[in-house]
């Protein structure tokens, strides 16, 4: 039988020297009995090619084409580039993932609730607080604040937007959080490989 290949999306990818932390994620998914397959896996001979739309084209059908190739995936919803949103293409991935029926789940090192990241970030960056919010007249009001510009800081009781973390637990999947990330990576990775029959 072979081993279970899962996607390992997250913003991993945009870092100097992605190696290395990809190499650490692929060590934890072979202790949990599965295959972590990175995105720039599938990347191999775009090496040196100029940023641009052709190059993206390419990088975009190459990440489609791996996630149609695994059997699961784990994504991270760490805050991208010091805000409380997580990484837009990853959030894309767990929508394509979702699609297709796949067993996912996701991690984080930032355990705190998606409006407490909202509200650490206008009062950090802006010095500003958020502003307690009326229920609205028309379907579920799924936030108790506002921010400045007056929009809801929905998502209650979840870790990110609750298309994504809402989303993944419908599909069977956990998300996990540790400081450490290794730790929440693991637990992810571990349910994950339940799901598809390896490990208990």
């Amino acid at each position: 039988m072979a081993t279970p290949r899962l996607y390992l999306a997250g913003p991993t990818v945009f870092l100097p020297e992605p190696e290395p932390e990809f190499a650490r994620m692929k060590s934890i998914c072979r202790a949990c009995g599965v295959e972590g397959v990175a995105p720039l896996d599938g990347q191999m001979g775009l090496e040196g090619l100029p940023p641009g739309r052709p190059l993206l084209e390419a990088i975009v059908r190459a990440d489609m084409a791996l996630m149609d190739s695994v059997d699961g995936a784990v994504f991270c919803l760490d805050g991208f580039r010091r805000g409380p949103e997580m990484d837009t293409g990853t959030a894309f991935e767990v929508g394509y993932m979702k699609a297709l029926r796949k067993p996912i789940a996701g991690w984080t090192r930032d355990p705190r609730p998606y409006p407490d990241r909202v509200s650490s970030f206008f009062r950090d960056v802006f010095g500003l607080e958020l502003a307690a919010a009326a229920a609205g007249a028309t379907g579920g009001t799924s936030g108790l604040t506002r921010d400045p510009d007056g929009w809801l800081v929905h998502s209650e009781g979840c870790i990110q937007n609750a298309m994504v973390h809402v989303g993944i637990e419908l599909s069977g999947g956990l998300v996990a959080a540790a400081q450490d990330w290794e730790d929440a990576f693991a637990a992810a990775v571990r349910s994950v490989a339940v799901l598809l029959g390896v490990g208990a």
